[in-house]
C-alpha cells in the first residue's frame, strides 16, 4: 500500500499518496506535478470556476500514450470518501438529484489539491453559479467551442475566433479567447444575467448558423461529422443548463499536460498560436497577468490571487479573509497613489472599485499635463483597507521595501470599460498633486493583458474628449478577399501617418496615433477649421506626394525629421475617412455608413484636405487599381460597424500589395568601405509573447544622411547585453546593442519558417509609433 502524507493546505490536511506515478508518459509528468500545478494555479482558477458544480475526468492510471489511451471515469457526485471541509450543493435534476464539490475562497486551494490526488485532471463547470440561496441562477457568460474538423487546425480557429469577436463586440459584449488545451478554441463573453440559459442558448445557436451562413466554406454549426471536414464547428450546445465546460486554467486529459488557457487577441492572432502546456502557465501569468479577467463573475473572490501572494503573519499589510470585510465609501469612490520603494522605486495607483482597489503599478508615476504617457502595469486587486496602508514590508516578503501614500482622496468616473479608464481624482492640499483636480486616463495598449499607458488630461477641455484613438484594420489574406458586397466599402490604403485631427473653437489640433502632438509639424493643415462647420475629430492619413502625384513614404519621413527636409518639402494631402465626433457628440456608435453621410454633409475639400470615395466596383477589382496606382492596398470596411476607439477590429480589413513591417531598433553592426565609422546594418526585432524576437538585420535604403543620425543617436543609447530572443551567435559577435527604444519600418519580400524577413530595405524611422504598438502584421 502508498505511503500517505499529510499536507496542509491553508490549513486543512489533505492526505496525498503516489507522488511519483507518472499521469502523463509522454512528459513523465507525475502526480506531484498535477497537484503543484494545481496548488499555484488556485487563484486563478477558483474565480472562474467558484460556486459552480464541479464535473471532473479522472484518470487514475494515468493519460496513456497514443497507441494505448489511459480508462477516464466521469464524476458528478461527490466521493463518499470526500472530507467533511469540502463545500458541497446539492441539485435537483428532472429525476435524481446530485451532490457537488464546490470551490470557494476558503477551502478551494485545499479542494483542488484533494481532487488532483485523485487524479482528476479536468475540471468542468456549466455557465451559471448557485445563487445564495443554492438555486441555479442564470449564466454569466456564454461560451462558444471552436472545435475543429479533419482537415482544419488551429488556423482555422483563429479566423472563427475573429469573425466571433467583431459579432460578439457589436453587441457590446468582450469576448476572452481560450486555447482549449485539445484542438481548438474557446470564446467567452460576459453576460449581466438577466437571461435565462435556454434563452442564452438560443441565442448562441442563432450566432452559429448566421456565421455559418455568411463563410460556409469555414463553419459549420451541426454536429455530424461528415459535415465538418476542413470546416470549424461553432458548438454552441454548451450554454445549456445541463452541459458544462472545461474550466479557464485546468488540465487536459490529452497525451501532454495541455492547459485550458485564457489568451490575449493578440496571442490568438500572432500567427504562432499553438496550445500551452503546464509547465508554462505560471511564467506566462507572472509576464502579463490573467487574460480572462474581463468574464471574471461579479460577486468572485477578487482577492484570491492578493491573498496568495502575501502571509498575514509576516507582513503588516492587511489580509482580509474576503472582498467585502470593509465596505466601500459611502459618497464617493476612493483613490490612492502610494510611493513604493521596493527593489525600484515606482508608484502604486489604486482606484476603488466593486469592493476592492483595482490596481496598477507606475513605474515613472502620474505624468503632467502635456508630458509623454507614462507605463501602467495592471497588477492584482488591492482590499479597500490598502488605501490607507503605510509601513515597511519586510525582506523576503512580496513587494518588500517601504510604501508612504504620496495623495489619497476621491474621484469621479467619466469612463470605465475592460480597456479604458477616465476619471478626475480629487486629491488632498498637500498631496502630490497639489491640491488641484487631476484627470487621467488609463488606456491599455493590445500588447498584453496587462500593459497600460497612463495619462495626464487637461481639465480645461474635458469637455471636449482627449481620449480618442485610432480603430485598427486587421491584415486580411489575398486568397480570402471578399467579392463585391452592397454592405462593404473598399477604400484605397493611404502610406504615410495616421492623424486625428481635433477641430475646437476655431483651431485645429493634430495627434498622431500614439497621442503625439504634431500641430506644428504640419502647418499646411492649420486652416482645417475653416473647412468643417462645426466642432469635430476627424480620422485620417497625411500622406506626401512624389513627382508623379503618388505617395511615397520616404518623402513623408524625410519630411518629418528634425530640421526639415532640404530645398522645398514635398507637398501633403490629408486624406479624411472617418469621423468620431460631431459637434461636441460622440458619433462612435453609428455604423460607418451614416459617419460617412455626417463627414460629407460637414467637411469641405480643398487643395491639401481629401475626402476620397469608396471605390466603385468589387474589393479585386479595387486592389488591382491600387497596384496601378502605386499605391499599398486596400481597406475593406463593413458598412454597418462601429468605429472601434483604440482597438484592432475585423470590422476593417487591410490587403496589403507588398509587404512591410514595423521593427525595433535592438542593435546595430558597424560598417565597412564607404561605412566606415557608420551603422552598417539594423539588428531588427518585434515583440511577441517571449520577448522581442530577433527577425533579421537590414542594410540598404538608407541615404547617408540617414546613416549619420542613426549612427549618433544610437551611439548614445548603446547597452552590454542584448535586448533580443533567438539572435544567431554569428550575427551577435560583432553587435553594437542598444536600448529598444526606436521604431523603423522595412519592406520584405517573404517571411521564412523561424521568422525572419528575406530581403529587407528599410523605409525609415517611425516616429508616430511607440515600442509598444509594434507586431507581427503576418
Amino acid at each position: 500500500m502508498a505511503r500517505e502524507q499529510l499536507v496542509d493546505v491553508d490549513g486543512r490536511n489533505v492526505a496525498v499518496t503516489n507522488l511519483d506515478k507518472v499521469m502523463y508518459p509522454a512528459t513523465g509528468t507525475t502526480k506531484g506535478d498535477v497537484i503543484r500545478y494545481y496548488s499555484e494555479i488556485a487563484p486563478y482558477l477558483i474565480p472562474y470556476a467558484a460556486d459552480r458544480p464541479i464535473t471532473r475526468k479522472r484518470w487514475v492510471n494515468g493519460v496513456g500514450t497514443a497507441d494505448k489511451p489511459g480508462q477516464v471515469f466521469f464524476h458528478k457526485d461527490l466521493e463518499d470518501s470526500a472530507p467533511s471541509w469540502v463545500e458541497r450543493r446539492t441539485l435537483q435534476h428532472s429525476d435524481h438529484e446530485n451532490t457537488y464539490p464546490i470551490l470557494d475562497a476558503v477551502t478551494g486551494r485545499a479542494t483542488l489539491v484533494w481532487l488532483a490526488q485523485l487524479a482528476a485532471l479536468e475540471i468542468h463547470v456549466p455557465q451559471w453559479r448557485f445563487t445564495t440561496d443554492g438555486e441555479r441562477g442564470n449564466p454569466d457568460r456564454l461560451v462558444l467551442d471552436l472545435d475543429p474538423g479533419e482537415g482544419a487546425g488551429l488556423a482555422e480557429c483563429v479566423e472563427v475566433a475573429k469573425l466571433l469577436k467583431a459579432i460578439l463586440d457589436d453587441m457590446g459584449l468582450t469576448s476572452v479567447p481560450v486555447t482549449s488545451g485539445s484542438k481548438g478554441i474557446h470564446i467567452y463573453a460576459a453576460l449581466d444575467q438577466r437571461h435565462t440559459s435556454d434563452e442564452i442558448s438560443t441565442l448562441a445557436h442563432e450566432l452559429a448558423k448566421s456565421l455559418e451562413a455568411d463563410h460556409p466554406e469555414l463553419v459549420v454549426s451541426t454536429i455530424r461529422k461528415a459535415d465538418r471536414r476542413g470546416k470549424v464547428l461553432v458548438d454552441w450546445s454548451q450554454n445549456s443548463a445541463s452541459k458544462t465546460t472545461v474550466a479557464p486554467y485546468s488540465l487536459r486529459g490529452r497525451e501532454r499536460p495541455n492547459v485550458a488557457m485564457p489568451r490575449t487577441w493578440r496571442e490568438i492572432t500572432s500567427g504562432r498560436l499553438r496550445q500551452i502546456e503546464m509547465h508554462e502557465v505560471m511564467a506566462i501569468l507572472k509576464r502579463r497577468g490573467d487574460a480572462a479577467e474581463p468574464i471574471m463573475p461579479k460577486g468572485a473572490d477578487r482577492l484570491a490571487r492578493y491573498r496568495s501572494m502575501r502571509d498575514a503573519s509576516k507582513t503588516p499589510e492587511p489580509v482580509p479573509d474576503r472582498v467585502g470585510d470593509r465596505a466601500g465609501s459611502a459618497d464617493a469612490p476612493t483613490f490612492v497613489v502610494q510611493e513604493h520603494h521596493a527593489r525600484r522605486l515606482h508608484y502604486d495607483f489604486r482606484l476603488e472599485r466593486d469592493g476592492v482597489l483595482v490596481s496598477w503599478a507606475i513605474p515613472k508615476g502620474v505624468p503632467e499635463v502635456g508630458a509623454r504617457n507614462h507605463l501602467a502595469v495592471h497588477v492584482e486587486d488591492h482590499p479597500i483597507e490598502y488605501g490607507s496602508f503605510q509601513g515597511e514590508i519586510p525582506k523576503g516578503e512580496y513587494g518588500a521595501g517601504t510604501v508612504r501614500i504620496w495623495d489619497s482622496g476621491t474621484y469621479e468616473t467619466q469612463k470605465w470599460r475592460d480597456d479604458e479608464v477616465i476619471v478626475t481624482l480629487h486629491g488632498t492640499a498637500d498631496g502630490g498633486l497639489g491640491g488641484e483636480p487631476a484627470k487621467v486616463a488609463l488606456i491599455r495598449t493590445d500588447r498584453n493583458a496587462d500593459d497600460w499607458l497612463i495619462h495626464r488630461m487637461a481639465l480645461e477641455r474635458a469637455a471636449a474628449r482627449e481620449d480618442y484613438r485610432p480603430m485598427l484594420a486587421e491584415l486580411g489574406s489575398l486568397s480570402r478577399l471578399p467579392d463585391a458586397d452592397p454592405d462593404l466599402a473598399t477604400e484605397m490604403k493611404w502610406d504615410g501617418y495616421r492623424i486625428l485631427a481635433t477641430v475646437r473653437d476655431g483651431h485645429t489640433r493634430l495627434m498622431s496615433r500614439n497621442g503625439v502632438d504634431l500641430t506644428e509639424q504640419y502647418p499646411e493643415l492649420a486652416g482645417l477649421h475653416e473647412l468643417v462647420d462645426d466642432d469635430a475629430v476627424l480620422d485620417g492619413e497625411l500622406v506626401a506626394l512624389d513627382a508623379s502625384g503618388r505617395p511615397d513614404f520616404g518623402l513623408l519621413h524625410r519630411r518629418s525629421k528634425p530640421g526639415g527636409p532640404k530645398g522645398k518639402p514635398a507637398p501633403l494631402r490629408y486624406m479624411v475617412f472617418d469621423i468620431l465626433s460631431l459637434g461636441g457628440e460622440d458619433v462612435t456608435d453609428l455604423p460607418y455608413r451614416e459617419r460617412r453621410e455626417l463627414l460629407e454633409a460637414h467637411l469641405t475639400e480643398s487643395k491639401v484636405v481629401l475626402l476620397p470615395r469608396a471605390y466603385d466596383g468589387s474589393p479585386r477589382e479595387a486592389l488591382d487599381r491600387a497596384r496601378e496606382l502605386g499605391l499599398e492596398g486596400v481597406i475593406v470596411k463593413d458598412q454597418d460597424s462601429k468605429y472601434a476607439v483604440g482597438r484592432r477590429s475585423s470590422a476593417w480589413r487591410k490587403y496589403k500589395i507588398n509587404h512591410t513591417q514595423e521593427v525595433v531598433i535592438a542593435g546595430w553592426r558597424p560598417g565597412r568601405g564607404r561605412r566606415e565609422g557608420q551603422v552598417g546594418s539594423l539588428l531588427l526585432g518585434v515583440p511577441d509573447e517571449g520577448g522581442l524576437r530577433y527577425v533579421g538585420r537590414v542594410g540598404s535604403g538608407f541615404d547617408d544622411a540617414e546613416l549619420d543620425r542613426l549612427t549618433a543617436v544610437l551611439s548614445r543609447a548603446e547597452r552590454k547585453t542584448t535586448p533580443l530572443v533567438d539572435v544567431p551567435s554569428d550575427v551577435a559577435r560583432e553587435a553594437h546593442w542598444t536600448t529598444p527604444r526606436l521604431v523603423g519600418e522595412i519592406e520584405y519580400s517573404e517571411r521564412t519558417a523561424d521568422g525572419r524577413f528575406r530581403h529587407p530595405t528599410w523605409r525609415g524611422l517611425r516616429t508616430d509609433k511607440s515600442v509598444d504598438e509594434v507586431r507581427f502584421e503576418i
